[in-house]
């Protein structure tokens, strides 16, 4: 009597790109990576491109490596695809120590993070502007 029903939800086309070891805290990625999630991939780079932050350049090669592994590996179309999430993660910290005056020393931290950008291949294309 129990039957299983099949799951007739079609599953989305995602792929993911790992950029380890950045030199960065997280505090200072995070506001930068909300702010390309949702867009499309070119206009997020472009935003990348035109921002003061140094890390931003870590940022767009971990987007063109998953825009590459899409094209490559799934043959996915380029122009669909859009930043579904982007997020980072904490790594080591490197400790060094600065001297400092009557023989203290003062720590200086070193944070790494890992970035990771998932890509999805979005089908329907949205209407901007006026209607027609």
């Amino acid at each position: 009597m129990n039957i299983k029903k099949k799951n007739t939800r079609t599953k989305e086309k995602t792929v993911r790109s790992i950029n380890n070891n950045i030199r960065s805290s997280v505090k200072k990625l995070n506001p930068i990576l909300k702010g390309i999630v949702g867009k499309k991939v070119d206009i997020a780079i472009r935003d990348l491109q035109f921002s003061e932050k140094r890390i931003t350049k870590d940022i767009r090669k971990t987007i063109s490596s998953a825009v590459a592994n899409a094209e490559n590996n799934f043959q996915y179309d380029i122009d669909k695809l859009v930043v579904k999430e982007a997020y980072c993660g904490k790594k080591i910290t490197m400790k060094r120590f600065r001297p400092r005056a009557k023989g203290r020393a003062a720590p200086i931290l070193k944070p790494y993070s890992s970035v990771t950008i998932i890509l999805s291949e979005n089908n329907k294309m949205e209407g901007h502007g006026t209607k027609s």
